[in-house]
């Protein structure tokens, strides 16, 4: 299926994403055939019938359209980084056919917003992240009537997160909405600050300073980062998810995608300390959280207990974090005219 045994669908779009950043960091084409495998046959279905294991082996989803309107973003990303690196229009073309999903999922409860599922119950910070961060890639990428949209969507997408509540006092992003059934007035819920909705945000507003965006946005941006850098980091500098040792299948992805973006955020508005933190936890992974078959765990002071593909692809995320960064990648990748297929 193109996909991983030891983890889920959305993780699977992550695992892609941090090798093709491997790739581009390393100027190798090396795996270019995995992400093509992936773009066909994850696409395809299998019943459960027809499984060899339910309980472990993944279905595709034609599209890579589901329930969940965050685990098509998270694909949305993926193939707009297979794009940047492989410049075939096809996964571009996918990125902008998922976003026009993904926006079908905005309505005016809270004030605007998508939600997190198509059962249309819980307004929260990653959905509505990563369509802010979707909408501001495909804009810096398509030159068509579709970038233009992008760009609009990114411009009110961001305007309502940022008075959504969602980011809190301390400039850090709690979960999600609490929506009050009587008055319909929405409110932060107070729930848990994950690394991942504070490095999806991040990312998705360095991408958008690159338009022009808000003149804010990389104040915005810097003031979340360096909070969730102070807010997760033990005493040596390593950064921790709230639920270690033990997190969910979910939550052990959590902490690469933080550093992933931290990563775009310091290639466009360099600070001296993205660089140590990148430095940090790359050498505390190498040394304490990696078993003799360079498999990679949870927590990054180590032990390296129990690895899988999403402990594995998030520790990557931090190891190419620390790789020095190439001058293309400070670059816009340039416009296209590939969205104008998408209807």
């Amino acid at each position: 299926m193109g996909l991983y045994r030891t983890t889920g669908w959305w993780n699977a779009a992550n695992a892609i994403t941090v090798m093709t950043d491997s790739m581009r960091a390393t100027g190798s084409k090396e795996y270019v055939s995995v992400l093509a495998n992936t773009f066909k046959r994850a696409q395809i279905t299998i019943p459960v019938e027809k499984r060899i294991d339910p309980k472990k082996e993944l279905t595709g989803f034609p599209g890579f359209l589901n329930r969940y309107y965050d685990d098509e973003g998270w694909w949305a990303l993926a193939w707009i980084d297979a794009y940047d690196l492989t410049r075939e229009d096809r996964y571009l073309v996918m990125a902008q056919s998922i976003f026009e999903d993904m926006a079908g999922g905005w309505d005016q409860t809270c004030g605007g917003g998508i939600w997190w599922s198509k059962d249309r119950k819980y307004k929260n910070a990653i959905a509505n992240e990563l369509f802010f961060s979707v909408a501001a890639h495909l804009a810096t990428r398509i030159s068509t009537a579709n970038g233009q949209k992008d760009a609009d969507w990114a411009a009110k997408e961001w305007q309502w997160f940022r008075k959504s509540g969602m980011i809190n006092g301390d400039h850090l992003v709690n979960d999600g909405l609490t929506i009050d059934t009587a008055t319909g007035a929405c409110r932060n819920n107070q729930k848990t600050v994950w690394t991942y909705n504070q490095g999806v945000l991040v990312g998705g507003l360095a991408e958008w300073s690159r338009t022009g965006g808000d003149a804010d946005v990389l104040t915005e941006a810097r003031q979340i980062a360096e909070a969730a850098v102070a807010h997760f980091s033990d005493k040596a500098g390593v950064i921790h998810e709230p639920c270690e040792p033990k997190c969910s299948a979910d939550g052990v992805q959590f902490k690469g995608i933080l550093m992933r973006n931290l990563r775009a955020l310091s290639s466009i508005a360099p600070e001296g300390f993205y660089g140590a933190a990148f430095a940090v936890n790359a050498d505390s992974i190498w040394a304490h959280d990696r078993t003799p078959e360079s498999t990679l765990g949870l927590v990054w002071s180590g032990p390296p207990a129990t690895p899988d593909a999403a402990t594995q692809s998030s520790a990557l995320d931090a190891l190419v974090a620390a790789l020095p960064a190439k001058s293309s990648e400070t670059d816009s990748s340039g416009k296209t005219d590939a969205a104008q297929t998408v209807k």
